[in-house]
């Protein structure tokens, strides 16, 4: 019986440990099956092919009036005629507004009286001149003729210089005073000013009664701003990295926030020389330049100050070999083998520095391998660039995901397409 339960008891042992044995088997089966399985990674692609593309700049910034004149007071004074009000529409030489004249007035006659004044003292010492220098004459007569001595000669004609001199000098009183008056007479006229333009009064900045101060004591008062309403432009402020791409003329499609998503057509007019600057000295420094666009199709109930989007067309190429841009990314030159050996270092040249710097690559999918391209890229609008060099078109291209394309993708991985291929330019490959 004893042997019988001993028996029992081995078997069951080597069932016990025969399944152990098994399991460890499998176990290390799978890791080893596991470890040597590829990884693969999941892609979509894209077929490179032809497109039209359009380089874009975009900006933002406000609708203005391209004609608009801000009119300040020369002179100081209270407002006794305001006959506008804002929004009405003028005409060139319509009258805006008139100050109040009394203080010019007064000026005005002070300095026609003082003219007055210096003409008639210029009358007498013209007659005076006139009466010496007949006595200078005579006695010049005399002295030729031997009849006048020589002291007398002399004396007659220091009265004639002196006198001479003091007539001169009268007629510079009188120019003063003629210059005093004309002073006065035109800041009396600049009393009444009137609109250098047809336009609107797009902004009124005084009421009557008012005191305004000229700009002949400090910056003067803003009284309003005629403006031609008819003729409108954008002021956008464009990056420093992107005004390059910018040149006069070029087209641009404007969206303003009122108008929702309705285009206006417009033209590059102006392009700023000197940068504006903001956040100066700190992180957040941004150098723009202002580039105005002329709208040439404005709508009448378009309003200054309005906000605006504008994208510039810079430049458009067609029938380009192109790809999506995410497609486009960056790659370190892999090092090559140091030819002088582990304890010896390479020499390093600018070109051996040049060679290390990233390169603009594209994978391509080719027999379920990805296949790392060396590009030379062009222009690109929001969706897809230019390849210059690097693609001979119809070439399946990796377009994602993102993260695969930037990060994990590398030469002769195994890739599974996920899709197929698109085609989603406006024009195929020529056969």
């Amino acid at each position: 019986m004893a042997t019988n339960g001993n028996k029992k008891k081995s078997k069951k042992k080597l069932y016990i440990f025969g399944g152990i044995g098994t399991l460890v088997v499998v176990l290390i089966l799978l890791v080893v099956l596991s470890g040597n399985k590829e990884e693969i990674s999941i892609v979509q692609v894209d077929d490179v092919i032809k497109r039209d593309i359009t380089q874009i700049v975009t900006a933002t910034g406000k609708i203005n009036p391209e004609y608009k004149v801000v009119i300040t007071p020369e002179v100081t004074g209270e407002i006794v005629e305001l006959p506008v009000k804002e929004g009405d529409q003028v005409k060139k030489g319509q009258l805006l507004i008139k100050i109040k004249p009394d203080t010019y007035l007064a000026a005005r006659d002070r300095a026609a009286a003082t003219l007055e004044s210096a003409k008639s003292g210029l009358s007498r010492a013209k007659a005076l001149l006139d009466k010496v220098k007949s006595d200078f004459d005579r006695v010049k007569g005399l002295y030729e003729k031997k009849l006048s001595s020589d002291a007398e000669l002399e004396a007659a004609k220091s009265n004639f210089l002196t006198t001479q001199s003091d007539y001169e000098s009268q007629q510079s009183y009188v120019a003063q005073a003629q210059a005093s008056l004309k002073e006065a007479q035109e800041n009396l006229y600049k009393t009444t000013i009137y609109s250098p333009m047809n336009g609107t009064i797009s902004a009124l900045n005084v009421e009557l009664g008012e005191r305004v101060l000229g700009s002949g004591f400090s910056q003067g008062t803003d009284i309003m701003t005629v403006a031609d309403l008819s003729v409108m432009e954008a002021t956008v402020e464009v990056d420093e990295n992107d005004v390059v791409l910018v040149s006069i003329g070029d087209t641009a499609r404007i969206t303003i926030d009122a108008y929702g998503d309705k285009i206006f057509n417009g033209v590059v007019s102006e392009i700023a020389n000197s940068a504006t600057t903001t956040g100066t000295g700190t992180q957040q420094e941004v150098v723009n330049f202002e580039v105005k666009i002329r709208l040439v199709d404005v709508d009448k109930s378009v309003r200054p100050g309005m906000s605006c989007n504008a994208d510039i067309e810079t430049e458009t190429k067609l029938d380009v070999w192109s790809v999506p841009i995410q497609s486009v990314t960056a790659r370190g030159k892999m090092p090559e083998a140091n030819p002088a050996g582990e304890d010896e270092a390479a020499p390093t040249t600018k070109e051996n520095k040049k060679d290390k710097k990233p390169k603009e690559v594209v994978f391509l999918a080719e027999n379920n391998k990805a296949k790392m391209v060396e590009v030379e890229t062009g222009i690109s609008d929001d969706n897809y660039i230019e390849i210059k060099n690097g693609l001979k078109g119809g070439e399946k291209v990796i377009s994602g995901p993102y993260r695969a394309i930037s990060r994990e993708l590398q030469d002769k991985l195994n890739v599974r397409v996920e899709g197929g291929g698109k085609k989603t330019g406006n024009k195929e490959q020529a056969s």
